[in-house]
């Protein structure tokens, strides 16, 4: 993997968790999520 892609994922990986941290448990609820699940969730979107 080269650093411009890796870059890239780490990129959508910490946007990932910073836009799924700022919802409430509800909405994360209404997602089929819970907070310990987020970074978890991330990893999966890269």
């Amino acid at each position: 993997m080269n650093l411009i892609r890796s870059y890239r994922n780490w990129r959508v990986y910490r946007e990932t968790v910073s836009e799924l941290g700022r919802l409430s448990n509800r909405q994360l609820h209404d997602l089929g999520i819970v907070r310990d699940q987020i970074k978890m969730v991330a990893r999966k979107a890269i």
